[in-house]
């Protein structure tokens, strides 16, 4: 995946120059860069890509020279073409809209050694061509953090029926369904349990531990846009001690029988142009769960609400990550990276609207404040722009405890319409972006470019972001 993003929305990147405004007699000039700033190695053999504004005009050469660091040439890496006195000439054809050579990697990294290579563009052979955007590139023999890149996460169109994970440092994105699981069973200090949010799930105690006994549906346990029991769904801050589910505890008796409404599946097939489908399928029916412990693991029994008999589950911390996953139809699923190896989740969402009202949403970006990435926004009104925004203008005291500090904040949903009432339609927020700190502590600048496809349909997000030193 990772070497795709060479190729995947890399225009998006560069800054290229414009037309020469001196006459229509001259040819446009060229801009030359690199696709991305910089890069993680995963493979033997990578591409490095370098793109063109327009198509060359004729046949020629773009020169490439390097710097290194902790690495030699040939016996830890080689390119192709290969270089000649610490210099690469890459040739291309007339009418080329991109170039690239090889990168060989000869020997890996060692766990704690900083090993890279810097590709600067000297020199392009192409009259009126002119150097610009990402003039070089750091290719990184190991995990050092990303400079910056532009991505989508593939949420899957109006329905959004997945779960993206992003890392920024590599660039990393982990999709899931996100009907793959339900329960979350949390890897850290406490005993605590967390519902899967993006189905609209809910939860409420009864007062029995026998999870034999046969239960009701209870529909004022529904969420939907102002509907449901704020007490009944995990706080949407994302605190681990906010959970539905109380804290399990070592005494039995006191770990009491829930009712689970398992929400909703996202719509089966796509909603009108503009509307959201990511909530309104098939309800997913009623479960009942008792967690308890055993030792340092959680045993969870749950049946169907009308069952006289059930199933038992032993579910395993792992302290890698936030959470175990379990789904009630296949047992333990992976879903989530590991906990410093994602810093953003795009994903549906059960929020609050005020205190005590919940309201679902989609279109949602959530901070992955478990693993240590927190969030502020910044709107460009504060008197800085994304692209003046430098590591000096950060504000460290704006890193608050919340996951959604992004949130539904990059858009809004309603336009108004030629009778002057709202109308249901996508619309990317460009007055703001957001600074993001990862698990490890590099700081980023995010914006969003977009959100719908060309057709006005919801479900489809992009966004650049870079590195602040």
């Amino acid at each position: 995946m990772k070497k795709n993003l060479i190729f995947i929305l890399s225009f998006v990147l560069l800054a290229f120059a414009a037309c020469n405004s001196d006459d229509d007699n001259k040819a446009a000039q060229a801009g030359v860069a690199f696709a991305v700033p910089s890069l993680n190695l995963t493979d033997d053999v990578t591409p490095i890509q370098i793109l063109f504004s327009t198509p060359a005009a004729s046949a020629g050469s773009v020169t490439v020279t390097y710097t290194t660091t902790a690495v030699a040439y040939g016996t830890d890496f080689s390119t192709l073409p290969a270089a000649d006195a610490g210099k690469i000439t890459v040739p291309f054809q007339a009418n080329a809209s991109s170039v690239s050579f090889s990168f060989n990697k000869l020997a890996d990294a060692i766990e704690g050694e900083v090993k890279n290579v810097v590709f600067t563009i000297s020199n392009v052979s192409l009259a009126n061509a002119t150097i610009t955007g990402n003039t070089s590139i750091q290719v990184n023999f190991n995990e050092t953090a990303s400079l910056g890149s532009s991505l989508a996460a593939e949420v899957g169109g109006p329905t959004q029926p997945n779960q993206v994970y992003v890392d920024l440092s590599s660039g990393a994105r982990t999709t899931v369904p996100r009907v793959s699981w339900d329960l979350g069973f949390y890897s850290g200090a406490e005993f605590r349990v967390a519902l899967n949010s993006s189905l609209k799930m809910s939860a409420k105690v009864l007062e029995t531990t026998n999870i034999d006994e046969v239960q009701f549906p209870d529909e004022s346990m529904l969420i939907s846009q102002g509907q449901g029991i704020a007490s009944q769904i995990d706080h949407p801050a994302g605190l681990i001690t906010q959970t539905a589910i109380a804290a399990v505890s070592d005494v039995p008796a006191d770990n009491k029988v829930y009712l689970i409404n398992m929400g909703s599946n996202p719509a089966a097939t796509p909603p009108a142009v503009g509307a959201d489908g990511s909530g309104s399928g098939t309800s997913r029916g009623w479960k009942k769960i008792r967690v308890t412990k055993s030792g340092e693991n959680y045993v969870i029994d749950y049946a169907n609400i009308d069952a006289t008999t059930h199933q038992t589950a032993t579910v395993t911390k792992n302290a890698a990550f936030n959470f175990t996953f379990f789904s009630v139809a296949t047992g333990v699923v992976n879903v989530e990276p590991q906990k410093t190896q994602w810093d953003l989740n795009f994903t549906t969402f059960t929020n609050l609207v005020g205190p005590t009202t919940p309201y679902y949403y989609p279109d949602f970006v959530v901070t992955n404040l478990k693993g240590g990435a927190k969030a502020y926004q910044v709107l460009n009104s504060a008197g800085v722009t994304y692209d003046a925004f430098t590591a000096a203008n950060v504000t460290e005291a704006s890193f608050t405890e919340d996951q959604r500090n992004i949130g539904s904040n990059w858009r809004s949903t309603s336009v108004t319409g030629p009778d002057g009432l709202p109308t249901s339609a996508f619309v990317l927020r460009t007055d703001r972006f957001f600074i993001i700190k990862d698990p490890a502590g590099n700081i980023y600048k995010l914006r969003f470019t977009g959100g719908a496809n060309q057709a006005g349909e919801r479900g489809y997000p992009t966004f650049e972001y870079a590195l602040l030193q």
